[in-house]
């Protein structure tokens, strides 16, 4: 009878419902992500930017070659995929230093609300450029209510500039966060095409391999430790040294470590888009933390401004769950292959969170 061929097809569990443990560590890995751009800016109190980038990096590439031995998947770069992992170390590259050197000019509570437009940048391309999606009518508000926090984000330097605050926002910096935001967009349709050919664990430890290398090769030819220097005769020298090393600790171990751990045990019992529906909590968290521990300079703008972004990040992500919902009643069952497995690359699509650890 035709259910006993239906039977006999290889299925995959349907996705758990999140439940009060799976929601907690949802948005415990959403705080941890939130508070990237703060470690970032006690990190670059010291060092150089680029500089942090690849300490930070150094410590998510053996992060991957502990998780590459525990899951079982090789680590040897074969010939022909080189090319993906130069395309992607450079995306990597470039991206991550407009992150760092954002900050630095700017702040973290501008950082946390336009790195997290990275989703927005998504949805366009695959709109205008790609053809892969269409837009529809809450998609479009969503993308109109982000692009109106964002605007928000850029009003009125002159109410919350003061230069005797270290952390003041400036426009070449929030330009710098906006490219960098763009760019992880164009990195994370790259990777989506990437791990169809290659393990996403071994492309993601590569990819942070060469990103290390381009780190190391522009600190010393263009960076100096001027900032360490200055502040070494400085009473409060040693907390700032701490904070420091203590700030690329949490971004090398924490998010690129436990939250991509947590990121692939979560995937494994739900579904991305049941997930992705907590990120808007994220820009939240950053615009907190930024308040509390860099003391960044507050205007009524920036909690109105990660409202809507939080807004926009709710309605293209309902309408994604949508989507993924129908196309999983219409299509078949088939089997995960080991190219779909969870890593912190292989879950940087749309429908995921797991983007913040290359913020």
């Amino acid at each position: 009878m035709s259910h006993n061929l239906d039977d006999s097809k290889p299925q995959i569990p349907a996705p758990q419902p999140i439940g009060l443990r799976s929601a907690a560590l949802i948005l415990m890995t959403a705080a941890l992500w939130g508070g990237t751009p703060v470690a970032v800016s006690y990190s670059v109190d010291l060092l150089p930017p680029v500089a942090v980038s690849g300490l930070r990096f150094g410590l998510a590439a053996l992060f991957m070659c502990f998780w590459c031995q525990a899951e079982g998947s090789s680590r040897k770069l074969l010939s022909g995929e080189r090319k993906w992992i130069l395309g992607g170390g450079l995306l990597l590259f470039f991206q991550i230093t407009f992150f760092t050197m954002g900050i630095e000019k700017s702040n973290s509570s501008h950082a946390t609300l336009l790195i997290n437009t990275f989703v927005f940048w998504i949805v366009a391309i695959e709109h205008l450029v790609l053809k892969t999606l269409r837009m529809n009518f809450k998609q479009t508000l969503g993308l109109a209510i982000a692009a109106g926090g964002v605007f928000l984000t850029f009003m009125i330097y002159e109410d919350r500039q003061d230069v005797s605050q270290a952390d003041s926002p400036n426009l070449s910096g929030d330009l710098l966060l906006l490219a960098s935001a763009a760019i992880l967009a164009v990195k994370i349709l790259y990777t989506q095409h990437v791990v169809k050919r290659m393990p996403p664990g071994r492309f993601i430890l590569w990819h942070d391999i060469v990103g290390v290398l381009l780190f190391a090769m522009y600190t010393m030819m263009f960076e100096d430790f001027t900032k360490w220097s200055a502040a070494s005769g400085q009473q409060d020298f040693t907390g700032k040294v701490t904070a420091a090393v203590l700030g690329i600790a949490y971004q090398g171990i924490l998010v690129a470590g436990l939250c991509f751990a947590i990121q692939a045990h979560l995937l494994r019992k739900h579904a991305a888009f049941q997930i992705s529906i907590y990120s808007f909590s994220t820009p939240l968290f950053g615009l907190l933390f930024a308040f509390l521990l860099r003391n960044d300079p507050y205007s009524s703008w920036l909690p109105l401004s990660a409202i809507c972004v939080a807004i926009g990040i709710v309605l293209v992500n309902l309408e994604s769950k949508k989507k993924v919902a129908a196309d999983s009643i219409t299509a078949p069952a088939t089997p995960a292959t080991p190219h779909q497995q969870g890593s912190r690359d292989d879950q940087d699509q749309p429908g995921d969170e797991s983007h913040q650890a290359d913020q």
